[in-house]
């Protein structure tokens, strides 16, 4: 049973929620900006009414938020007056209070993620690291724990192009994973993940250490400017492989695209290559092909800033993109990342996507330092 102590943090955190959310000043300007999508001229330019939109449908989701921790904070005190009148059971009290926690820390969580690209869609590439097919089958492990989380937080995955291992996993995999802030959640992955355990592959059942690199990068849409240039881009036309139907393997429906990439700082030249078998018409993939480019260039333009950032705070911790980042130890039942120093035993819950735990803690300690760097 919670204490009178409790319930007093609990509303008192509710109300600081409310100030530093700014919901009073948020609830005005949905009224404003909402009046403006009214106008008759509103869809003629579609590009900009669709940003309108998508101002309107954040200032309500932030409202909303915060309108659902008030509900449950205010059961939660008429749940604890009901107790004392003898009309409710110990239990409903606590479990009013879990609710209430766990909606005020989630909107507390999501107020960490105020980048520009923190409310954008994501695409998360798996590439498996030296080792075969042990490593090809810890990328295939990391595939479904993206998955069961995307699925637990009702994001949608589409798989724009998988490679299978040599004898099973994966060698590689491009998904995007469309769904709120989902950018701002999962750029915390990023890195390589890497994997202690009894290998079923191995026959002298030894103790084996696998990696996977994951990128995360965000996926732009139309309202972001990025500039491609035409002339640094060429196409190899291919058949995919894999189930499908006769159509996949008789007809180049599989694009390629190549793209010189020059670094604007260093000068420095590298190809960008895309691949893009997720449809089965060569149009489509195409254009699927071009947005992944968009959201590689858009990605490094960031990473280009942060790096510039860095230099000059040179005495802040830093983020190496592509550093080991998380150890899965499975044996000693162990998952532990290495920034953070956050750790569970709870492994199996962990390969089912439940990584809620290392994200908060990632945000917790890494957030206000990329707030502080704009």
């Amino acid at each position: 049973m919670i204490t009178i102590e409790q319930l007093k943090e609990t509303q008192a955190r509710a109300d600081s929620l409310k100030r530093y959310l700014d919901i009073d000043s948020k609830e005005m300007q949905y009224e404003e900006e909402q009046l403006r999508t009214q106008a008759p001229d509103f869809w003629e330019d579609q590009k900009r009414a669709e940003a309108q939109m998508k101002l309107v449908k954040s200032l309500e989701k932030w409202i909303v938020g915060y309108k659902e921790v008030r509900t449950l904070v205010d059961e939660l005190q008429l749940a604890f007056d009901f107790y004392k009148d003898g009309l409710v059971e110990e239990t409903e009290v606590d479990d009013d209070y879990q609710r209430a926690i766990d909606a005020i820390e989630a909107l507390e969580l999501k107020n960490m993620l105020r980048q520009e690209e923190d409310s954008m869609d994501v695409v998360l590439k798996i590439n498996s690291g030296a080792g075969g097919t042990e490593s090809q089958d810890w990328a295939q492990m990391l595939m479904r724990l993206y998955m069961r989380y995307a699925e637990a937080h009702n994001y949608k995955v589409t798989i724009s192009n998988i490679q299978d291992g040599d004898e099973a996993g994966i060698k590689t995999v491009t998904m995007e994973i469309e769904g709120e802030y989902a950018y701002g959640y999962l750029k915390s992955e990023s890195g390589v993940h890497r994997l202690v355990r009894v290998s079923p592959y191995n026959a002298q059942g030894k103790r084996m250490t696998s990696f996977a690199s994951v990128f995360v990068t965000p996926l732009v849409d139309d309202t972001i400017e990025v500039y491609v240039d035409p002339s640094k881009i060429s196409w190899d036309l291919f058949r995919s492989g894999g189930a499908g139907g006769q159509n996949v393997n008789k007809v180049e429906t599989g694009v390629r695209l190549r793209y010189q990439y020059k670094d604007p700082d260093t000068g420095e030249e590298e190809e960008i290559l895309i691949e893009n078998t997720e449809s089965r018409k060569q149009l489509e993939n195409r254009e699927n092909a071009m947005r992944l480019l968009r959201s590689q260039l858009y990605d490094r333009e960031l990473q280009r800033r942060r790096a510039a950032q860095a230099k000059i705070e040179a005495g802040k911790k830093k983020i190496e993109w592509g550093s080991q980042i998380r150890s899965y130890v499975f044996d000693d039942r162990r998952v532990k990342d290495h920034r953070t120093g956050y750790q569970t035993s709870d492994v199996g819950g962990v390969m089912d996507g439940k990584i809620d735990g290392f994200i908060k803690a990632y945000l917790m300690e890494f957030a206000t330092e990329d707030e502080n760097k704009d």
